[in-house]
């Protein structure tokens, strides 16, 4: 049965011919204002006056400015020229060597202020940390300069052959959205109630005892599938319908035991398995054994495969003979519906939105609530841009969200005209109106969008950590004061956000996390070619000017060796070829990041240490690495440092005090405890991660981390005393299965001042009440979450004196079945959620409840059964 057949395809997305292949040079304007503020730094002038290059540095940023001020102008032109292509290629490369010699003069300003400080008693520490003579040194870094220079002079000679434009300021800003409760849970869901009906309707229909019945919506990307799904999945008929419902985002993941994995982690867990490590003959005894007796919804989101065994292999498991069940499937392909194809199967095509809804949509994004009728001549401009997007949502809401608070009305006629439109949707699938709005994007935020396709598909990024390297790679502003970096990734993501670039955006307080839309994703791979790439077996080409590779295989023998050029490489879960490593060490010396996660590799080279540029090293889960070289410590530009679930790594190197930049660190080793000179001397450190360190009693002792910003305790079995007041500074607290652990940190009954902003209570039986402490944040804590706590009895009368409490979770507390009286007192609490707390449910179950009235005034109350009321389009 087919419902509603549409051409899906318009005249502007047919799916061959190619946008321009040049993507990356869009990235120049911003690297090239990074580097010519880093040659303005005090470090680079002291260092250019000690060497006697202060006229050669002073001639390469003026000429880097002249051709700066004509990279905006040459991205605007999205040039196919093959002579213009070529030009920016040589810029591009020429700016990438200018800015290791500036790292490299940073690099020994460091080396020099490590040496003065603790050289001057340690003939040990001159001699770690010895260089070439400084004669020697010098002459070099003339010879680098003088080189880059001479190449400047050549490029820049060449500017008149392309009839380019002096822009020196970049005058796409973006217009930030306030931030409401409806853009936290956005629901901009506009023309698609016919649809969900439609498929509410077939799903509650009789299905046909012989054969398990699926309902597919089918459609083009950025149509709405998932979103058209998540209402479907959510409206009150269904719940009412389906004894259980499961969500699962298949992709192109349909490898059985990863489905299997993804559907019990969707349906409840009481006992909280983890699946990971069973085999697949125990995983489809446990779903079955889940499933049996229950009518089902199982929601199998944006399929892929094509292969019908893989269809019939799940099909054989989930498919328990109990009437009415379902299965829901959204997907780009009708190949994919068809082998899905049961007796009582449906196939619902999903159309492109009406001109009317579309324009609807679209003056949701590109106007504040009733501002479209004060320009009704930009509203007319806005007809005609809708037209051209051909009804998919995804591109009328980001072109609207592009054009948000801009009423310039030649701003308005140039995105209308713009001739991007008249260029046919490529065969990577990527929209012109997607392209459009990032051309639109501040030079700022380009980058930032770009490094996104070294993330893998489908999955939820966490902004800190996202964070790290955008820091690492100089893509950060600096902070203003009492900012964290963590601040200032947030804001970037937030502007991004609010121009639909993401999706699924949820701010947590200190943190925040996203998704990326598979067309997003699709663009910004597009966008970030030659630059960022991904290597595996089918693509081991490497880019001449690629400089952030991410290898996708653990096959490494043979491969052709990357250039030395890159900036950051990313090795594959389960490298163990430490040939390759040293190799890779020896070769690429400008490496801002090095990613090992999940290694096999038992110990690093020594000459990791001569990788003095190196920002951001990731061992993070390598189960058996042993030992790290003292030279890591020679990395006086590291900032990061992740030995998180490193459970062979028996102690820290020694000469950590010599890790002057390091602000994040995450720590798993056998040591008892941390001395002074391990963690205390860190005067940057803000992000200190320690888990499942099983030797480690105590914690901090006469210790005052005064830079701490956030602290995560997790899975310390037999840590039994942090003292409070070294940690009165933290910001974001996360405690988590560490059941000897005294909650009380030795605070009585005086409640000490602190800053905390998110506070994460986890797996801790010893918790019956919330510990004093955090009354002391009443005027800074803005999220609170409490998980798996399952003799927490109540919460203290003086919860409600948290006045800026914005965010409350309580999850698997079931012996929690109240709340204090005074919950008004809350008034800027906005989402509340209670799941896996079935007497606490009960008693404020929104409408019903009898404590319902107590908490009415939140503005989201929830549990897990509930979905989100985020709608992001798909």
């Amino acid at each position: 049965m087919i419902h509603q057949p549409t051409i899906l395809l318009t005249e502007n997305f047919q799916l061959h011919s190619s946008l321009p292949k040049l993507m990356a040079e869009s990235l120049l304007f911003s690297f090239a204002e990074s580097l010519i503020g880093k040659l303005a730094t005090a470090a680079v002038q002291e260092a250019s006056l000690a060497l006697g290059v202060h006229s050669e540095l002073k001639q390469m940023k003026a000429t880097m400015a002249l051709i700066k001020g004509v990279l905006l102008d040459a991205e605007k032109k999205n040039p196919q020229s093959s002579a213009l292509n070529e030009w920016l290629t040589q810029i591009k490369r020429v700016f990438s060597d200018a800015e290791d010699i500036v790292d490299d003069f940073e690099c020994e300003a460091l080396r020099k202020h490590v040496v003065n400080t603790y050289g001057s008693c340690s003939r040990k520490v001159r001699r770690f940390f010895s260089s070439s003579n400084p004669v020697v040194y010098g002459l070099r870094m003339a010879h680098h300069i003088q080189d880059i220079n001479t190449r400047l002079t050549k490029l820049s000679t060449q500017l008149s052959m392309f009839g380019l434009q002096i822009i020196d300021h970049d005058t796409r800003v973006v217009h930030v959205r306030e931030m409401t409760h409806s853009h936290v849970n956005p629901s901009h869901v506009t023309g698609r109630e016919h649809d969900k009906n439609e498929i509410v309707n077939l799903l509650m229909q009789d299905g046909d005892r012989q054969s398990l019945s699926v309902i597919s919506i089918a459609g083009m990307g950025g149509l709405g599938k998932t979103t058209l799904a998540k209402l479907v999945f959510n409206d009150r008929n269904i719940d009412e319908c389906f004894q259980l419902k499961m969500w699962v985002c298949v992709s192109n993941d349909f490898e059985l035991k990863n489905v299997l994995i993804k559907i019990l982690n969707s349906a409840p867990n009481p006992t909280r398995e983890n699946f990971n490590n069973f085999e697949t003959e125990q995983l489809q005894n446990l779903l079955r054994n889940r499933l049996e007796g229950k009518k089902f919804l199982l929601v199998l989101d944006d399929v892929w495969s094509e292969d019908p065994a893989r269809w019939h292999e799940l099909k054989e498991i989930i498919d328990v003979d109990v009437e009415g069940s379902k299965v829901l499937l959204t997907t780009r392909s009708h190949a994919v519906a068809a082998i899905m194809h049961t007796k009582s199967s449906n196939l619902y095509l999903l159309g492109c939105l009406s001109e009317e809804d579309s324009l609807s949509l679209f003056v949701k994004f590109a106007f504040d609530d009733g501002e479209e009728k004060k320009h009704p001549e930009l509203l007319e401009i806005g007809k005609e841009i809708v037209g051209k997007c051909g009804g998919l949502p995804l591109a009328v809401k980001t072109v609207g969200s592009s054009l948000f608070s801009m009423f310039d009305k030649k701003e308005w006629e140039s995105i209308r005209d713009n001739e991007i439109w008249n260029l046919k949707q490529n065969e990577e699938g990527i929209l012109p109106a997607l392209k459009l709005s990032y051309d639109q994007l501040p030079s700022y935020l380009k980058p930032c969008f770009a490094s996104f396709s070294l993330c893998p598909q489908n999955t939820i990024i966490i902004c800190s950590q996202i964070s790290t390297m955008w820091e690492a790679l100089g893509f950060l502003p600096p902070p203003k004061e009492s900012e964290s970096m963590v601040d200032v990734a947030n804001h970037l993501v937030y502007e991004l956000w609010s121009r639909s670039f993401l999706s699924d955006y949820f701010d947590l307080g200190a943190d925040s996390t996203f998704t990326l839309h598979d067309l997003m994703y699709d663009l910004v791979v597009h966008i970030a070619k030659g630059e960022f790439e991904r290597i595996n077996l089918r693509n081991q080409k490497f880019p001449e000017n690629a400089q952030h590779l991410v290898f996708m295989e653990n096959n490494l023998h043979g491969q052709a060796f990357p250039h030395t050029g890159l900036k950051s490489v990313y090795l594959s879960q389960g490298m163990n070829n430490e040939a390759f490593l040293i190799k890779l060490v020896s070769r690429c010396k400008y490496l801002r990041i090095l990613g090992l996660y999940s290694s096999e590799i038992e110990s690093l080279p020594y000459s990791i240490g001569k990788l003095k540029h190196l920002r951001h090293l990731n061992l993070q889960f390598s189960k058996k690495l042993r030992r790290l070289p003292d030279s890591v410590c020679k990395l006086q530009n590291l900032q990061t440092l992740d030995l998180l679930g490193c459970v062979e790594l028996q102690k820290l190197p020694k000469g950590m005090r010599n890790l002057i930049s390091l602000r994040n660190l995450y720590i798993t080793t056998k040591q008892v405890d941390f001395s002074e000179k391990d963690i205390a001397v860190l005067t940057t450190l803000e992000n200190l991660n320690i888990s499942y360190c099983d030797n480690l009693e105590s914690l901090f002792n006469g210790i005052q981390l005064s830079t701490l910003k956030k602290l995560a305790l997790v899975g310390c079995e037999s840590l039994k005393s942090v003292p409070f007041h070294a940690i009165r500074n933290v910001n974001v607290l996360a405690i988590s299965n560490c059941d000897q652990l005294e909650l009380s940190m030795g605070v009585g009954s005086q409640i000490p001042d602190s800053r905390l902003k998110y506070v994460v209570l986890k797996d801790l039986p010893q918790l019956v009440t919330l510990p004093r402490w955090i009354q002391g944040s009443a005027n800074s804590l803005q999220s609170l979450l409490i998980l798996g706590c399952i003799n927490l009895k109540e919460l203290p009368d003086w919860l409600p004196t948290l006045i800026y409490l914005k965010s409350l979770g309580i999850c698997e507390c079931p012996n929690l079945v109240s709340l204090p009286d005074n919950m008004h007192q809350l008034t800027n609490l906005e989402r509340l959620e209670m799941t896996a707390c079935p007497e606490l449910w009960k008693r404020f179950k929104p409408g019903v409840g009898q404590d319902w009235y107590k908490i009415s005034h939140i503005k989201r109350v929830y549990n897990a059964q509930e979905e989100e009321d985020e709608e992001d389009e798909e």
